[in-house]
């Protein structure tokens, strides 16, 4: 019989009223993590309350049980979790019953997740769905038969091959930590999924449990699978992990598990954190302080897991390889490194240092016991100033960064194990640092161990097919581990407030100094220190300023000073580019890195620019390609005779051929000429616009392709001597993998149409901005200044990035009437910083300045 109304509203409403006064008192402030586990199961307990009650009601009768599964089964409700219930029925049961009974649920406000099965299916379901297996492990009788479910937990039991389990799921979590980059420091994580997250926790229980170890921490610790110490900081963690996995539910309203940036706030606030002043004075962001606690958590929770996961696989499958001696403290347990005795690391404690130079230079090891790793978890009380300051562990630290190889593996481990922040203490300060630029989409510390990374990959001829030159470069390069030095120090100021760069330098300076006695001293620590301090330099140069201009790169040479210094910053800059995210490196800033290294090698080889040998050369290199191409003679002589000195000092030799390849026949024409080809950086397009000049030119052009949906990476606007524009521009589509052909037909016939004057200017298409943009606004700034010769002005300008934001600028331009000769856009992930060459009357004027300025600012901060 069906639930009346009468009787599902009284249901419904004291559920309701049960479940508010549970979400209220979680989201009190002052609720401690530990007792965020009453609330789970109090919440599970409500649930068990009307799923009884609708089961009574329903009348279904002994031959089916009411089970429950998964997080639900183990009495771990979150506020928007779904409610996962096994209907197990037996010879007889009754179906209609059971529909009602769904029904009824659905009906009174719960989300429940339900199937039906018999026995034989549920057996047989659970051996092809390993997901089903693992939540059969956890399976509660809530109403219904004994019987049946006694029959289900043996038979189940019976089933499962504990090593075919175990084997099964440390696959699983491999791909799920593939799938979220094998780090618990993504900006926005998953605190299920991710790992040291929930899941991880999760799967240590079902492996003991599988096992018959124990089914809760206790248990395992009383088994000796865990000591008291790490019992405690499980209980600990996992509580932390609970607490914010079930205030996201409730600040987001449904089943969120990751802390995306629009709701980090909020669950901050739930925490009872507000935004306060930081050490340097830095505003520290509660959302930041939430962060960090949520990655100290997930780090502890790593190291513990993998410690009793090898604890798990050893009682279920001891090892059978022999020991074999390395030396007197370390042995070899297969591809493990072990500890010759448990309590080394409290009777030497230098031995924790050479643990990392054993695993990274002895055959055939691959990673740490679980003896190893247990004993590195408990040693973090004995690494203090004394063991920082011990000249053995300076001694064996470089030893470690010296080595031809595993450099970035035992960097990576010493972090895991909390080793690495504890004998660098600056180290440890960015541990879990949120970056709030809008590009990184790392933690410091995860960042700067992927700039190491990068570092090391250019000293390996496997990886040389990846960026040639910094291969080739990294093959003449003395002492690699000074970049590795520079590296790990790069962003080491980030989070104390100003110029971290600065902050930086200092910091390595004062380990250069304390490790002297090893090796780093004179040129080789000076260079450390000018790498660190200016490691944002090159790139800023190659992407904002004019490098046709030769005092730009002779100011950017005497900055540098020497090749070593150069191909050391070069190095750097491209591997910290590479390490900031995935979308931020392009094929076209590389290319703009390259020029400026060569241009700046030759002025550092003593050759001195001269604009006229320099276009000599080129007119001469151009020729040689036209003649490839069968022009006919001196056919580009037509114009190239139209070209002053600035056309072919910002153009090189091959796009000075091309230029002529394509207009030679067509020099003065009344027609707009568009032509477009894969740019030899490596990605997007190169177009050719050579038209009349006109008002607005550019401002057409960026119309066009913010209509289109192509990003303009860079512009190299020019006007010859008879009055016609001859534009380039570097552009990349935003949309799906549309082949090259295919755009550059489009843009071939669709831009010429967009520059007839007739054609009436289109409106800027609105566009929301992305969640990360939306929860870290960047502050609009405008710069304008003249340049070195006071004949053009530079402007600069930065803000969050969105689709057609160069098109709003150039209105702004258009409507001063100024024109533009230059331009370079960088973007940065989320961020943009364009550099445009630009000059007009309208700068004359201080007054017009400053409109321009706040017109430009208004137009970067719209919505």
């Amino acid at each position: 019989m069906a639930c009346t109304g009468a009787e599902l509203t009284a249901l419904q409403a004291e559920h309701r009223q049960r479940r508010a006064a549970l979400l209220a008192a979680l989201m009190q402030p002052d609720l401690r993590p530990q007792g965020v586990r009453r609330i789970l199961r109090a919440l599970s307990d409500a649930s068990d309350t009307l799923l009884r009650a609708l089961w009574g009601r329903a009348h279904i009768g002994r031959q089916a049980a009411l089970v429950a599964t998964g997080g639900y089964g183990r009495r771990q409700l979150f506020p928007h979790s779904d409610v996962d219930v096994l209907v197990l029925v037996g010879t007889g049961a009754a179906t209609a019953a059971i529909e009602t009974f769904i029904a009824c649920c659905w009906d009174a406000g719960l989300r429940i997740s339900s199937s039906v099965r018999t026995l034989p299916e549920c057996l047989q379901a659970s051996g092809a769905d390993l997901t089903l297996q693992t939540a059969l492990l956890e399976a509660r009788r809530l109403a219904g038969s004994t019987r049946l479910f006694a029959e289900l937990r043996t038979a189940h039991a019976r089933a499962l091959d504990v090593r075919a389990f175990m084997q099964a799921k440390l696959l699983e979590l491999h791909q799920r930590h593939t799938r979220h980059e094998h780090t618990p420091y993504a900006l926005e994580p998953d605190c299920k999924e991710s790992p040291g997250g929930l899941r991880d926790l999760h799967l240590v229980l079902w492996l003991a449990r599988a096992a018959r170890l124990g089914t809760s921490w206790r248990e395992l610790a009383e088994r000796g699978l865990a000591t008291p110490y790490e019992l405690r900081q499980l209980q600990r963690n996992e509580a932390m992990l609970w607490l914010v996995r079930a205030r996201l539910h409730v600040v987001a309203a449904r089943h969120e598990d990751r802390l995306v940036f629009d709701l980090q706030a909020a669950v901050a606030q739930a925490f009872g954190l507000t935004d306060t002043q930081g050490s340097g004075g830095r505003l520290l962001r509660a959302s930041e302080q939430l962060m960090r606690r949520y990655y100290w958590a997930a780090k502890a929770v790593s190291q513990l897991t993998q410690i009793l996961l090898l604890e798990i696989e050893e009682r279920v499958q001891p090892a059978s390889e022999p020991l074999i001696l390395i030396d007197a403290e370390f042995l070899q347990k297969g591809s493990l490194l072990e500890i010759a005795r448990r309590d080394l690391y409290e009777r030497r404690p230098q031995a924790i240092v050479r643990t990392f130079l054993r695993y990274q230079s002895t055959p055939g090891i691959t990673g740490l016991s679980v003896q190893t790793l247990r004993a590195l978890y408990n040693a973090r009380p004995l690494m203090k100033r004394a063991f920082r300051e011990d000249e053995a562990n300076r001694a064996c630290f470089m030893q470690i960064l010296r080595q031809g190889s595993g450099v970035t593996h035992a960097l990576r481990l010493m972090n895991q194990t909390s080793v690495l922040g504890r004998l660098l203490a600056p180290f440890r300060r960015i541990v879990g640092q949120m970056q709030h630029d809008l590009f990184h989409a790392y933690t410091v510390d995860q960042h700067i161990l992927m700039v190491v990374r990068n570092l090391r990959r250019f000293f390996m001829p496997e990886h040389a097919h990846e960026y040639p030159l910094c291969s080739q470069l990294a093959t003449g390069w003395d002492k690699p581990w000074l970049l590795t030095i520079a590296a790990l120090f790069h962003d080491i100021g980030k989070g104390r407030g100003g110029n971290h760069s600065q902050i930086g330098a200092r910091e390595v300076a004062r380990f250069c100094r304390r490790y002297a006695a090893h090796g780093i001293t004179g040129e080789d620590a000076a260079l450390v220190e000018f790498l660190v301090a200016e490691h944002l330099l090159m790139s800023q140069v190659a992407q904002k300023q004019d490098l046709s201009e030769p005092a730009v790169v002779a100011a950017f040479a005497r900055r540098v000073g020497n090749e070593r210094a150069l191909t050391g910053l070069y190095l750097l800059t491209v591997a910290d580019i590479r390490g900031t995210g995935p979308r931020v490196w392009t094929a076209w800033k590389g290319k703009l890195l390259e020029d400026l290294y060569h241009a700046t090698l030759a002025v550092l080889g003593g050759r001195t620019p001269e604009p006229a040998t320099e276009i000599e050369e080129r007119k001469r290199d151009a020729r040689v390609v036209l003649a490839l191409h069968a022009l006919p003679p001196l056919a580009h002589e037509r114009l190239w005779r139209t070209l002053d000195v600035g056309y072919f000092l910002r153009h090189d030799a091959g796009d000075i051929a091309w230029h002529a390849r394509q207009l030679w026949s067509l020099v003065g024409g009344a027609q707009p000429v568009v032509r477009a080809r894969k740019s030899l950086a490596g990605e997007g397009l190169q177009v050719l616009v050579y038209t009349p000049d006109q008002s607005e030119l550019f401002l057409r052009i960026c119309g066009y392709f913010d209509r289109a949906d192509f990003s303009i990476l860079a512009a190299r606007i020019h006007t010859t001597l008879d009055g016609h524009a001859l534009d380039t521009f570097q552009v990349i589509a935003r949309h799906g993998n549309t082949g090259v052909r295919e755009l550059m037909a489009l843009v071939q016939d669709g831009l010429p149409r967009a520059l007839d004057p007739r054609t009436a200017l289109p409106e800027p298409r609105p566009r929301r901005l992305s969640r990360r943009a939306r929860s870290f606004p960047i502050t609009p700034r405008v710069t304008l200044r003249p340049d070195e010769r006071g004949e053009r002005w530079i402007l600069t300008l930065s803000a969050t990035d969105r689709a057609g934001l160069l098109y709003l600028v150039a209105q702004v331009l258009a409507r001063h009437g100024l024109s533009v000769q230059l331009a370079k856009v960088s973007t940065l992930g989320e961020r943009v910083e364009d550099t445009f060459v630009v000059s007009g009357e309208a700068l004359q004027s201080a007054e017009r300045q400053l409109r321009i300025e706040q017109q430009l600012l208004q137009a970067l901060a719209q919505p």
